[in-house]
């Protein structure tokens, strides 16, 4: 009975001493071979602030092409990308609004000849004092009227393009410009409401020189300035590297977005750069001192962002620290951390208190 008793007594000694053993990991005493620590240091480092942004024709340099009267198209045969020269025939309108305008100056011409007959009587009249004064000035003056309304009635008939002699009612639309078609609004034997329309026939712009716009969100607005140097990226021509200057920076801000449009005036050789391309600006900051971290050292938890640092102790204490940008697979720490600090960078999850401890 000893023997039993002395031997149940030794089982009951492990087994405690098996639990002790199980329970003295803890924070202070970590699995050393998942953890890499490393001591930071703050740097010096060099910022780029990047907006995205888009090309554009240069306004002062595009044209929106409407028909000058109304009336069908005809013989339209021009196609987006294709290039037109200055005075080039586009298409040909023919247009009942030349007849009528001709018809007017018919009219016109008739009352001016009544009018002219009916003065001449009136100075032979008044000179022989059968006329009153009154009534000869009244002739004058109606004399004067019909030869305004003549001269309204041709003015009418240059400005679209004809001749008050002439017998067409079909008139040439040209280009005003030299430039590449961006759109084509119509086509051949639609009928045109002249300016009441709100599709134009075509527009033509002259890409040698286009506009790089960029949207500045306002929280960026400080860190850019008129002729400030710029770099700019194109996905199309990922090897080039395009430089330009800050030539403009919008007065408002887009109610939506909180942005402002910056723009950059870019020669276009070749017209390469095509409206409406995506572009990345990119525009050199003043560096920042601050220390770089990789992205698996920061811990997240709720709001919360800390990392762990080897105490002189020997200790892993868990650190609060304030993020700012990341850059490839590192992070910027803007606070929270000082040069030589010794932080995990490597396993620092592992350190972490598991849930509901």
């Amino acid at each position: 009975m000893k023997s039993f008793t002395y031997a149940l007594a030794c089982v009951l000694a492990l087994m405690v001493a098996g639990c002790s053993h199980d329970t003295s990991q803890t924070a202070t005493d970590p699995p050393k071979a998942s953890l890499k620590v490393e001591t930071v240091h703050v740097q010096s480092i060099g910022n780029v602030l990047e907006i995205p942004g888009r090309v554009e024709a240069d306004p002062a340099h595009l044209v929106h092409i409407y028909a000058p009267l109304s009336g069908r198209l005809m013989d339209m045969s021009l196609t987006p990308g294709e290039e037109v020269h200055k005075g080039q025939t586009i298409a040909q309108l023919e247009s009942g609004d030349v007849a009528q305008a001709r018809s007017d100056f018919e009219k016109a011409h008739i009352e001016t000849l009544r009018a002219d007959r009916a003065l001449d009587r009136g100075k032979i009249l008044f000179a022989h004092e059968v006329m009153s004064q009154a009534d000869f000035q009244e002739l004058s003056s109606a004399d004067a009227a019909a030869h305004a309304e003549q001269e309204r009635a041709r003015q009418r008939i240059h400005e679209l393009g004809f001749s008050e002699d002439g017998t067409t009612d079909v008139t040439a639309i040209t280009a005003p410009i030299s430039g590449t078609v961006l759109d084509v609004g119509t086509a051949s034997g639609e009928l045109q409401r002249s300016l009441e329309t709100t599709n134009g026939i075509a527009t033509v712009a002259n890409l040698d020189t286009i506009w790089v716009t960029g949207d500045l969100f306002e929280h960026d607005l400080g860190a850019v300035h008129l002729h400030q140097p710029v770099e700019i990226l194109f996905s199309a021509y990922p090897d080039e590297t395009f430089h330009g200057t800050i030539a403009n920076i919008g007065d408002s801000l887009d109610p939506s977005t909180h942005a402002v449009k910056v723009r950059v005036v870019l020669a276009n050789p070749g017209h390469r750069l095509k409206p409406a391309m995506f572009v990345t600006l990119r525009i050199d900051q003043p560096a920042s001192s601050l220390i770089l971290l990789p992205l698996a050292a920061v811990l997240h938890e709720g709001d919360a962002t800390d990392v762990y640092v080897l105490s002189n102790d020997g200790k892993y204490v868990l650190r609060e620290v304030k993020t700012g940008a990341t850059r490839d697979n590192q992070i910027e720490i803007v606070s929270g951390l000082h040069d030589g600090d010794k932080v995990v960078t490597e396993g620092a999850a592992f350190l972490r208190e598991p849930a509901g401890d």
